[in-house]
């Protein structure tokens, strides 16, 4: 089964660009995504540029509206994604506490629904 694992945390909470930990913390990320691969999980998976490049995008009374940044203005945003393949709830799970952002924000896991 699919899983949506949705990464969200506070901009600037986690290692930034230019930090020592920043390096670190990168590798952290290609060493999960290599284990996801190795281990035929991995389906799907970006980063998402900031939130200050969001377009939120509305039907209202058949007008079509936009409005600058993100749905709901939150401390956490989303900040990227992975898609995996995983026998199941609690195997997605463990592979969600692996994603390094879960140390600085939240992890998000939800099944994928497939229309047939």
């Amino acid at each position: 089964m699919q899983y949506m694992l949705l990464i969200y945390g506070a901009e600037g909470a986690d290692p930034q660009p230019g930090t020592e930990e920043f390096g670190a913390y990168m590798q952290d990320y290609m060493a999960f995504t290599t284990r996801m691969r190795e281990e035929g999980k991995f389906v799907a998976g970006d980063a998402l540029e900031s939130v200050s490049t969001a377009t939120t995008v509305s039907l209202q009374s058949g007008k079509v509206e936009t409005v600058d940044g993100p749905f709901a203005e939150t401390k956490e945003q989303l900040g990227g994604y992975y898609l995996l393949e995983c026998a199941d709830l609690d195997e997605a799970l463990k592979c969600a506490a692996d994603i390094p952002t879960a140390k600085y924000g939240r992890v998000e896991v939800r099944p994928i629904m497939v229309f047939d």
